[in-house]
């Protein structure tokens, strides 16, 4: 996951302000994810569950990442779409359906573990944050399918 947000602001950095903006947030989101899956080099040392103040963080930067998606990026990918011609237009129009269904886990995750305690059992966490980093990764490949498609040259 991080090789693609890194490959992604080597090919689109420095091209559109909102898109730098979200793929900063997109590397600090894997970076948290890694973080408390227990990934090289933040291994868990003796397999036990993240903080629940690192988890908070997680899904806190998960719901602000989706905000912004929805909210700012995908609106001026969309607009742009429109002014690059009908193929761009189409294959725009394809891509957010299936964005959409990572929402849904997102926020399926979010609503599960966004407020959990010292004291929770967090039984399922492990298959639910195997779930969401899933979910992520295809979400993350349906991106970079739509901004590449922004900045790629469709005519009608």
């Amino acid at each position: 996951m991080l090789t693609r947000v890194e490959k992604a602001q080597q090919k689109w950095g420095g091209s559109h302000t909102v898109i730098d903006k979200w793929l900063n947030e997109r590397q600090e989101l894997i970076v948290l994810y890694c973080k408390i899956a227990g990934f090289t080099p933040y291994d868990k040392k003796d397999q036990a569950l993240p903080e629940p103040k690192l988890i908070e963080s997680f899904c806190q930067l998960l719901m602000d990442y989706l905000s912004a998606g929805h909210f700012e990026v995908y609106d001026d990918i969309a607009k742009a779409c429109e002014k690059k011609g009908l193929q761009s237009q189409e294959l725009a129009n394809s891509i957010y359906p299936r964005i959409s269904s990572t929402t849904d886990v997102a926020l399926d995750f979010n609503d599960k573990y966004a407020e959990v305690d010292k004291e929770d059992l967090l039984v399922g966490f492990d298959n639910d944050l195997s779930v969401i980093g899933e979910a992520l990764e295809v979400r993350f490949e349906l991106e970079d399918e739509l901004i590449d498609n922004l900045f790629s040259n469709h005519k009608n």
